[in-house]
């Protein structure tokens, strides 16, 4: 008898380990997936599907499938923080990958920090993103998108290469637009140059005249921009209604479809830094365009934001390269997989080769990172 119910024991316990062996990893997503900021949210969040589908056909990690909890955070700083607290306490999830407003990111990542359970940012780029818990001995805060530092220095660098300068900064009144501005006027410090006006709006402006004509009155030769796709096609239809063209050179959102397609032909020759342009270069790009356009049959077979939607894509082949590394989902193991990660990691943007280190958790360099250009309702790689 005592034999039997050990054996019976010993049976249910093996099924009890195997069935935890069998539970999915559990992935948050968070993204504004309505609203001004939805182009980039949903195309990250589409990226993201298709990384976990083409994963999970091959059997997942480890044996285990990916399972993705999507929240919309409206790109609101609370929403975020609440779903921040949903995703670690109920959901109980190895990790998020998300984030595309600074704000809603620097607001909600602490929750993260404080659980011990990784963030991937994948769109976010205000430079303090990655440093926020820098201090701190163990950081789980990582991000696979060009920083504004990067983007403000190639920003500025294009201006001065065709010698405007006269430059002329507006920026959205979020802490993206704040953020962004500053460190396009450190670059310019840099250059010895100070804009001749710094303007700012706020979400849902619709008339930029005041802003524009202060920047026409000063002289400026060039609009440099930090906002998203709706307010900036204002700045571009803005100044064809004053009858004043002059370029207009900004962060990487001036390749968002809202913008293109509200500012239409204003919108050419607007160019902007890339870690992505939906242009099949390499097999790996050829394959994931394929993919998004079968899988989600975007408008005329353009994605929104193809930058979004690659970079979600590729933060789930890192987090995934992590936990296998790891043998597990426990939050300080995998942050230190990312750290050290031993085999490289072949993305839509790049391919990724010790993409992160103890001290630098920022994925992208300035020599992934190239300039698009706006041009007939579409992003080119720039002449």
């Amino acid at each position: 008898m005592f034999k039997q119910k050990l054996l019976v024991a010993s049976l249910v316990l093996g099924f009890s380990q195997m069935a935890v062996a069998a539970d999915p990893i559990k992935i948050g997503v968070s993204g504004p997936f309505t609203g001004g900021s939805a182009p980039m949210g949903v195309s990250m969040r589409d990226g993201v599907k298709l990384a976990v589908a083409e994963i999970n056909a091959k059997g997942g990690v480890l044996g285990r499938s990916l399972l993705l909890i999507e929240r919309d955070d409206e790109a609101k700083n609370e929403r975020g923080v609440q779903i921040a607290q949903e995703l670690i306490n109920k959901e109980k999830v190895a990790a998020t990958v998300g984030y595309i407003n600074t704000g809603v990111a620097l607001a909600s990542q602490r929750f993260y920090q404080e659980a011990k359970i990784p963030v991937m940012n994948n769109v976010a780029t205000g430079s303090i993103v990655t440093k926020q818990f820098a201090d701190q001995p163990e950081n789980y805060i990582f991000r696979n998108a060009a920083n504004d530092q990067i983007q403000s220095h190639m920003i500025v660098e294009e201006a001065t290469r065709r010698n405007f300068k006269k430059v002329a900064i507006l920026a959205d009144s979020t802490n993206y637009g704040q953020l962004g501005r500053e460190d396009l006027e450190k670059a310019l410090d840099k250059k010895g140059l100070k804009a001749v006006a710094v303007e700012k709006y706020n979400i849902k402006d619709v008339d930029m005249t005041a802003q524009l004509l202060k920047a026409k009155q000063a002289g400026a030769e060039v609009v440099l921009t930090y906002g998203i796709g709706p307010e900036l096609a204002q700045i571009a239809n803005g100044m064809e209604k004053l009858g004043w063209k002059v370029p207009m050179i900004g962060s990487w959102t001036l390749a968002m479809g809202n913008f293109i397609d509200n500012a239409g032909k204003n919108g050419n020759g607007t160019r902007m830094p890339q870690t992505f342009i939906q242009d099949a270069s390499t097999p790996k790009r050829k394959a994931f365009i394929d993919a998004y356009v079968a899988t989600y049959k975007p408008s005329g077979g353009r994605m929104p934001s193809a930058v979004s939607a690659a970079q979600g894509y590729d933060s789930i082949y890192l987090l995934a390269a992590a936990i296998k590394q790891a043998g597990g989902t426990d939050g300080p193991k995998v942050r230190a997989a990312l750290e050290n990660l031993t085999e490289k990691v072949e993305g839509a943007v790049t391919t990724y080769d010790k993409p992160f280190s103890k001290t630098d958790h920022e994925a992208i360099t300035a020599d992934v990172t190239v300039f698009g250009e706006v041009r007939d309702g579409k992003v080119v790689q720039a002449k």
